[in-house]
């Protein structure tokens, strides 16, 4: 690489994120307005939810990584959101449960390194 390392921007939450580099979708567009300017990454997973998330917040955003986030942009919701399944299972969270965990990944997020 030529130069000083960029800023890393990190999209992590759902199919909203994943989807987002679809044409004119808006990841692809501020990937578009920050190109040669910031490394955007996508972290995006269809079908997933605020409780997965806080499951592999040290696996996608390690405290030990050599380069950290500048900026990141957490969209979970829409899943938890949906309605209870009659078998317990699906994408559900309780919004007690949503709070907490949103709480979770803000404070992992918050004790992440400077970046460099």
């Amino acid at each position: 690489m030529v130069g000083t390392p960029r800023p890393q921007f990190v999209l992590f939450g759902s199919s909203i994120v994943q989807l987002s580099y679809s044409n004119g979708g808006w990841g692809a567009i501020l990937s578009d307005i920050y190109a040669r300017k910031a490394d955007i990454l996508l972290r995006g997973y269809y079908g997933w939810n605020s409780r997965r998330a806080v499951q592999v917040l040290d696996q996608v955003f390690p405290k030990d990584a050599s380069v950290q986030p500048s900026l990141v942009v957490v969209y979970f919701g829409g899943n938890d959101s949906m309605g209870p399944h009659s078998s317990g299972l699906g994408p559900h969270v309780p919004l007690p449960e949503y709070k907490e965990n949103m709480r979770k990944i803000a404070k992992h997020l918050q004790v992440l390194p400077s970046p460099e």
